[in-house]
């Protein structure tokens, strides 16, 4: 292929290429939504529209860089009104100075692929716009704006509120094929003796101390909600400080949890743990959800768990900059362990680069290179634009250098490496088509 068309080709494969987004925390309708800014349906799990694209905690934070206390304090700016907020912040943010940020230029991006203009000095052209939307044929425009193919959500099994619409009609929420479950166990490893409480009064015959008796409760526990949900993996997010480091020494309950059930669990029905590692909550917990930030994994950690279970498979992502080198060297040592995505603070065209270009250098396209982490529906458009921006800058740099040093690049060979890291890569690691087909036979559909 000659180089000057190299550029343009890649370009027109990879934003052709349908997105699996391996990771979001996007829900089908079924999970409820909001109508507008003042009425809901149902549980109103999933979030879209500018209101909440504005709000969005990315944008808080950066909010409270440019206002003082003597404007408006945390606690004044959460006792606002959802459109109050939104003013707020368009205001101080988008009109008094230019939206630079990745999460300002992410709402234009956002706004103007979906026909929108952003070049407003109030949002209620924009609001109005949105309130015409019917949400469930919106959801299948923002999935085509942003060539997603499937998303797949984040399912808290002890929220309280998710858990409620889960027990009361699982069939409800698993009808719609667009969206896949991953079952998510945060509490169950980082807060045992809470977790505990909530499993006695789910009629689990647990205990405080694990024994093995709890143990067994546990894995029953996993078992019924990975029927009820149908997970496709299983997720767990962890602060820097987690570890896993069979030595020989006393066992955590987090260490005991996981060797004696959910690894003996997920092994028995071929399915993937996902570990996202590093984040450090509340650090300004004024801030609420705008006041996490970040910290290095123990990178020995994972390479113990592919280790000592090799017939489980794990995918890791990590919030540091500073750890995804030694992932990288991890993931050429152990099959079994799937790198994925440029997580929260690293979704930044910089650094998104920079992961994929060593990814690739280490990996070759044995890896998943980007999920979205989307909480709001509409940010879909924005981070598979911007990320496929740079995994086509960073793929026809490799490409040249491959031409250069000999081989003959073919749209064959583009075509084949897109599909793996948007989509495949993914799909296969965690066994979703062959899912899908048991689905299908189940329901006899």
């Amino acid at each position: 292929m000659q180089t000057t068309n190299l550029a343009q080709t890649v370009r027109t494969i990879i934003s052709q290429q349908r997105v699996t987004d391996l990771h979001t925390h996007c829900f089908a309708p079924a999970f409820g939504y909001k109508l507008s800014i003042e009425k809901t349906q149902g549980a109103g799990l999933l979030l879209w529209g500018v209101d909440e694209l504005v709000t969005y905690h990315y944008l808080i934070a950066e909010l409270f860089r440019v206002v003082g206390a003597d404007q408006i304090t945390p606690d004044q700016f959460y006792g606002l009104s959802k459109i109050e907020q939104a003013n707020l912040i368009w205001d101080e943010l988008f009109i008094k100075r230019t939206p630079l940020s990745e999460a300002c230029r992410g709402v234009i991006t956002t706004l103007t692929k979906l026909g929108l203009d952003p070049n407003t000095q109030s949002l209620d052209p924009i609001r109005q716009w949105f309130s015409e939307q019917d949400v469930d044929s919106y959801i299948d425009r923002v999935m085509s704006v942003a060539g997603v193919d499937h998303i797949v959500m984040t399912n808290e099994v002890f929220d309280a509120a998710e858990r409620k619409l889960w027990l009361s009609d699982a069939e409800a929420l698993k009808r719609d094929s667009r969206f896949s479950p991953v079952l998510r166990i945060d509490k169950l490893l980082n807060d045992w003796p809470s977790v505990c409480q909530d499993l006695v009064e789910l009629e689990y015959a647990v205990s405080e101390p694990v024994t093995p008796d709890t143990l067994a409760e546990i894995r029953r526990f996993l078992n019924d909600w990975l029927d009820r949900t149908e997970a496709i993996y299983v997720a767990t997010s962890f602060g820097p400080e987690f570890r896993f480091v069979p030595d020989g020494s006393e066992p955590t309950e987090c260490e005991l949890i996981i060797e004696h059930a959910l690894m003996p669990v997920l092994a028995e029905r071929n399915l993937a743990w996902a570990l996202m590692i590093g984040s450090v909550r509340g650090v300004n917990p004024r801030l609420g959800d705008a006041g996490d930030m970040c910290g290095k994994a123990d990178i020995s950690s994972l390479t113990n768990l592919a280790l000592r279970f090799p017939e489980n498979k794990f995918m890791a992502t990590l919030l540091s900059r500073e750890s995804q080198h030694e992932l990288c060297i991890a993931a050429r040592k152990f099959g079994n362990l799937l790198p994925f995505g440029c997580w929260w603070f690293l979704n930044n065209p910089s650094i998104i680069e920079e992961m994929t270009r060593e990814r690739i250098e280490l990996l070759g396209t044995s890896f998943s290179p980007q999920h979205s982490d989307a909480r709001i529906l509409d940010q879909l458009v924005y981070k598979w634009d911007h990320s496929r921006q740079v995994l086509s800058k960073v793929l026809t740099e490799k490409y040249e250098d491959l031409s250069r040093a000999g081989w003959i690049v073919t749209e064959e060979h583009i075509r084949n490496d897109a599909e793996r890291l948007l989509r495949n890569n993914f799909r296969t690691f965690v066994g979703m088509d062959e899912s899908a087909m048991l689905r299908v036979q189940k329901t006899g559909q």
